[in-house]
């Protein structure tokens, strides 16, 4: 039987659809056939074009994800721009730079608030549409962190590790109602949140000497991972942490 990627009649909401991954996956859902809502706190202009250009409907909603408070009208504008709401990415994220020794609380919460709080109660709103319609696709962002430990991002390394148990959590829960819950980890991506290690001469090459593929990822590369995950040709596709890595796992 031929794989069905198609995404047609689909809505997605991607957090943190305004740069970098999460930009790059609503553009992919959208050239796939899917309608999608972009979730963040900046202006989503330069997604909304490119989805314009790919000839996919967008809507943006202005949201700040530190706190769980905006989670229901988020879903609400999805169902209201599109009538429904099928896939969701957790992409949204941060991250805080400091040695374990000296990290602050105040990091630590910012940081698991929204890179682990806001999307468990972000999915839990999606499920409650999904389940009693019987599908849904819910696709988290982990990282290369949510296998390693790396070294200063205590909170980072906790809330990644955090995301790929929870992605496995949900599945076991939610697969016989008909969702499907997995996760991407990236590795090393053209991104805001990597603009240090890149500007770090040395620690740029010997994350460059790491990567098989010997060069850092262009987020345009994720969209294939994320098609897949949120189409039917994933549909025995539970639980799963999927490494789109350059192939840094396998050395």
């Amino acid at each position: 039987m031929k794989p069905n990627f198609d995404l047609s009649g689909r809505t997605a909401i991607v957090t943190g659809a305004n740069t970098g991954i999460g930009q790059a996956i609503a553009v992919a859902l959208a050239s796939a056939g899917a309608a999608v809502l972009g979730v963040g706190r900046s202006s989503m202009a330069e997604t909304e074009e490119q989805i314009a250009d790919a000839g996919g409907r967008f809507a943006s909603f202005s949201a700040d994800l530190s706190t769980i408070e905006p989670v229901d009208a988020i879903v609400d504008a999805a169902v209201a721009a599109f009538g429904s709401v099928d896939i969701l990415v957790n992409n949204a994220g941060i991250i805080r730079r400091a040695d374990a020794i000296d990290f602050t609380e105040a990091d630590w919460d910012a940081v698991m608030d929204v890179n682990l709080k806001t999307a468990f109660f972000l999915s839990q709103a999606v499920a409650k549409r999904m389940i009693p319609n019987g599908r849904g696709k819910i696709i988290n962002i982990a990282s290369m962190l949510s296998f390693q430990g790396g070294i200063r991002i205590p909170s980072y390394t906790a809330s990644k590790s955090g995301l790929a148990g929870l992605t496995r959590l949900l599945a076991c829960e939610w697969a016989g109602r008909g969702i499907n819950v997995n996760a991407i980890a990236p590795g090393y991506f053209i991104t805001n949140n990597t603009t240090a290690l890149r500007e770090d001469a040395k620690r740029s090459s010997d994350i460059l000497a790491r990567i098989p593929a010997g060069r850092w990822g262009d987020p345009q590369e994720l969209g294939g991972a994320a098609v897949f995950l949120a189409s039917d040709a994933a549909a025995y596709v539970h639980g799963t942490i999927l490494p789109v890595d350059g192939g840094w796992l396998a050395r």
